[in-house]
Order: C-alpha cells, then sequence, then structure tokens
C-alpha cells in the first residue's frame, strides 16, 4: 500500500515536472506590440521629397492595403480625433541606375531601383510607437531589348517595391522590431 502510494505520488510529480518545463519555443510573428488602445491607424498620404511621379501614392495605398488586408485595425486617411494612432511616412530618396549594359547596343539591360523611406507611428498624445528613419528598399528589372514590345518598367518596379515595403513596415510595427 504505501509504495503504491508513492509510485502514484512519484508519476504525479514527474507529470507535473513534464508539463511545466516548457521547451521555450512560440509561434513567431504573433506578438502585437501595439498598445490594447489602439483600435484605428490613420495613414494620411505619405510626403514625396524626390522628384518621382507618384511614389507616394503607391507606398501609400500599399501601406493601407497591407493593414486592412493583415490586421483589424481600422485605417483612416485623415489624422483628426478619431485616429488612435497616426503613421506618416515621407520619400527621402528614389532612383533607377543601369545596372548592366547590352555589349552589342551599349544600351541599359537591366536597372536597379532604390527608395529610402521615413516613417514613424505615434498615438494621439505624439509618443512614438514605432519609428524608423532608414528604410531602404531595392528592386531590379530587365530592360526589354525589343522595340515593338517595349514599355517602361519602371512604374511596375515602383509598385512591387512599395508592396515588399508594405509587408515589412507592417511586420515590423506588429512585431516591435
Amino acid at each position: 500500500m504505501k509504495a503504491r502510494r508513492f509510485a502514484w505520488l512519484a508519476l504525479l510529480c514527474l507529470t507535473w515536472i513534464a508539463t511545466s518545463a516548457g521547451c521555450g519555443y512560440h509561434t513567431a510573428g504573433h506578438a502585437v506590440q501595439l498598445p490594447e488602445n489602439v483600435k484605428t491607424i490613420a495613414v494620411p498620404a505619405f510626403v514625396n521629397e524626390t522628384t518621382t511621379y507618384r511614389i507616394e501614392q503607391w507606398l501609400t495605398a500599399s501601406v493601407v492595403r497591407e493593414f486592412t488586408t493583415r490586421t483589424h485595425y481600422h485605417i483612416l486617411n485623415d489624422p483628426g480625433e478619431a485616429a488612435d494612432a497616426t503613421l506618416r511616412g515621407t520619400v527621402v530618396s528614389a532612383s533607377s541606375t543601369p545596372l548592366t549594359y547590352n555589349s552589342a547596343t551599349g544600351q541599359a539591360a537591366s536597372v536597379l531601383v532604390v527608395v529610402s523611406m521615413r516613417v514613424e507611428l505615434t498615438d494621439r498624445q505624439g509618443k512614438v510607437l514605432y519609428q524608423n528613419p532608414s528604410y531602404l528598399f531595392r528592386e531590379q528589372y530587365e530592360v526589354s531589348q525589343d522595340l515593338t514590345s517595349f514599355f517602361e518598367e519602371d512604374s511596375p518596379a515602383f509598385r512591387r517595391l512599395s508592396q515588399d515595403f508594405a509587408r515589412t513596415l507592417v511586420s515590423n510595427i506588429l512585431e516591435g522590431f
């Protein structure tokens, strides 16, 4: 009887140790770092300090789309009283630079598009919830050598870059990086 009670107690202790000693792993990407009182985020049009046409519109639209599809936050355009937080962005620089050249014609064969951004998310009182003054994104594209089917590829490259930027920005804000 005493041996049975001891075995039962030992089994109970081992079970408790096994269940309480977790391995320390957890699912990544699910830790929302914004305060619980933030339910509405204003994303006014980003500021464009470059000469690249509409780049701020593509970036703003991509960020709004990413927040809308990936989060439960209500997104506004106007940073008025209804917004619990405001995300402001500035396009600091945008450039397109030839990477490779066609040896026969001397024309560019591929181009690298580079965009530099700064963003800041603040609450109603102006407290900074997230900021990154130096986002840098690149997108490469091939230049068509066939003049009959040629079209300007830099606009689609800027759109793809803006989607990458939006995915990264929203992930960084949600995960607190």
